[in-house]
């Protein structure tokens, strides 16, 4: 068991592209925490600093309060599991796991029994003796944290290590994963762009976003108080709501002809952040919006009159999809009603469970009233971001001319970095194959295909 600490960690690549920005983050003893971002966020370099298998730019990682920035990966005793079981195909399932064992000279017997006790944990004893490809996927995928578990390392890092699994057994690996890790309890760092995933294992998840920590927190705090319309988007199935519009002084969020009444404690966070009549961003959860008749009584001032345009049926549940002016939006409904596309309806918006966003910083407004500072300091990190850029390009130049061979060797860490963002985007798009593509997106487009063939038929008629 180990605690980390990670101090303003920073990687910048050889040609100035920074991957991660300050990152800091004090991890506890036992806890099992999710990294969790789209491709491209940092996520995994910040996995494989922690293991070693990048350098470090700037800052401090620190394993039980000792400095570990210049410790071999071998002696950071951290065992890795990654999305390819990396399984030898020769050897048998007991041969797999006590290979690393076998490696550092463990005594014979003392292999058996880890190898054992991590096979009866993780289901696999009446596997031992068979190879990797008379296993299904996920009893490699156990077969490979089994390898891990045998070194009895202070922590695991597990770098997306369901991705290549299909999505029932996805589920069913998730639960062994969160038993695991309450039978071990080792310290474990789990990465995924999945935020299903994040949501339902771990602790704490801390979410990125081109190299930045967007927010840490547990899973409800995350999902209940977004930090900004980014967190908001990415977690949680259908994603938070975002509509544009503006809060009068009277107290109504206004969109199109639509006005809702906002409460009195919503409206000291608008005057806190002087955001009167000016565009700003509500953001709402599907569940929070209702077609439940007693709701309308108890809000009826937050009552919308809509179209519906998709009409998803989950059993438990329907997800209704319509929009508000030229901003689509979802809704999560009582799937007794029989609701059906083109129907028209009433929704009512629970205007205590909504929040109100920055347009321009994005992010959520809180009562220290402080959206101005956050949009210096943003423009501040866009502008320090760039500058660092372009110097390590100016770099690059200058080694072209004056050292040929720095300038060769920097070349190919550059083209190893690009290879590294090929693979995890590869990653993330055979998730999305498993998945339902963004449907918010598609009703948008939808909406915009309309608007433009009804302008493009009035112009016809304006001719004629």
């Amino acid at each position: 068991m180990a605690t980390l600490k990670l101090k303003k960690l920073n990687k910048v690549y050889p040609n100035g592209v920074q991957a991660v920005f300050d990152f800091d983050l004090d991890i506890k003893d036992r806890e099992f925490i999710a990294f969790v971002g789209p491709s491209g966020c940092g996520k995994s370099t910040t996995l494989r600093m922690i293991a070693g298998l990048e350098e470090i730019t700037e800052g401090e990682l620190y394993i039980d309060d000792i400095l570990v920035n210049d410790v071999p990966p071998k002696d950071r005793n951290i065992a890795m599991v990654f999305q390819s079981y990396a399984l030898y195909p020769h050897m048998t399932v007991y041969d797999n796991m006590a290979f690393g064992l076998k490696l550092r000279k463990v005594p014979k017997d003392i292999i058996e029994e880890k190898v054992y006790n991590a096979a009866e944990i993780l289901g696999l004893v009446p596997y031992l003796r068979r190879k990797p490809k008379a296993l299904s996927g996920g009893q490699r995928q156990r077969v490979a944290l089994g390898r891990a578990i045998v070194r009895d390392a202070r922590v695991f890092l597990m770098d997306e290590p369901l991705s290549n699994l299909d999505a029932k057994l996805r589920v069913q690996t998730r639960g062994e994963l969160i038993k695991l890790h309450k039978s071990l309890q080792t310290t474990t760092i789990y990465v995924t762009h999945d935020q299903i995933e994040a949501m339902t294992m771990a602790d704490r998840i801390a979410v990125m976003k081109d190299g930045y920590i967007m927010q840490v927190g547990t899973p409800k705090e995350i999902y209940d108080n977004p930090n900004n319309i980014f967190v908001g988007g990415f977690i949680g199935t259908p994603p938070m709501n975002f509509i544009r519009g503006k809060i009068s002084k009277d107290g109504y969020f206004e969109v199109d002809r639509h006005k809702l009444k906002v409460p009195q404690g919503k409206l000291d966070l608008v005057k806190k952040n002087d955001m009167f009549d000016t565009e700003i961003v509500l953001g709402i959860r599907p569940e929070d919006i209702h077609d439940d008749k007693n709701v309308f009584a108890t809000y009826p001032e937050a009552v919308v009159d809509i179209e519906v345009d998709v009409v998803e049926l989950l059993g438990a549940e329907t997800h209704i999809y319509s929009n508000l002016g030229e901003y689509p939006f979802s809704a999560s409904v009582d799937a007794r009603y029989d609701i059906r596309i083109g129907d028209k309806t009433k929704l009512v918006f629970d205007m205590n469970k909504c929040h109100f966003f920055d347009p321009e910083s994005e992010q959520r407004l809180t009562l220290d009233g402080n959206v101005k500072e956050i949009r210096k300091e943003m423009k501040r990190l866009e502008t320090e971001r760039i500058a660092k850029e372009q110097a390590a390009k100016a770099e690059l130049e200058r080694l072209k001319v004056e050292d040929p061979e720095a300038y060769e060797k920097r070349l190919a860490e550059i083209r190893r970095h690009e290879r590294q963002l090929q693979r995890e985007a590869k990653k993330a798009n055979q998730k999305l194959g498993d998945e339902k593509p963004g449907l918010i997106e598609r009703i948008s487009n939808f909406f915009k295909e309309r608007k433009e063939k009804k302008a493009q038929k009035k112009e016809e008629e304006s001719e004629e």
